[in-house]
């Protein structure tokens, strides 16, 4: 397993992280198998979605904003609840295939880090295996 670093900048922010995954997985020099993806942490997640115009990233981010705003009737003490039930709603991990050497995304997918709670330094689990 590999474990990549993420500096986030923003409260909520999408960060394409395809590149780097990309290098674990040339250098876990497995030409056919799959990348199991997995974000340690209640306030962020990880998803694939367009990658071509970063302006699909910050429409996301607005969108879940508004959907789940920082203020609301939360329970939680700390004031990050938007932050936990936005990392619910997109999840903590994501699968790949990997074929050739190289992730098998779509023609404009890339895999994002959902910050939700930054900006912070966060975790990426990557964990590379063969067929």
């Amino acid at each position: 397993m590999q474990t990549l670093t993420v500096k986030t900048e923003r409260h909520t922010q999408l960060v394409d992280v395809t590149a780097q995954i990309q290098s674990a997985v040339s250098a876990s020099r497995v030409a056919n198998g799959v990348c199991y993806l997995y974000v340690p942490h209640t306030t962020a997640a990880i998803t694939i979605n367009e990658c071509a115009d970063p302006y699909v990233a910050r429409d996301v981010e607005g969108a879940l904003d508004r959907l789940i705003p920082a203020v609301g009737p939360y329970q939680h003490g700390e004031g990050d609840s938007d932050s936990h039930i936005k990392a619910v709603l997109v999840g903590s991990s994501q699968i790949v295939f990997v074929e050739g050497g190289k992730l098998a995304l779509g023609r404009w997918q890339g895999v994002f880090l959902c910050e939700f709670d930054g900006p912070r330094e966060r975790k990426l689990h990557a964990k590379v295996m063969a067929d």
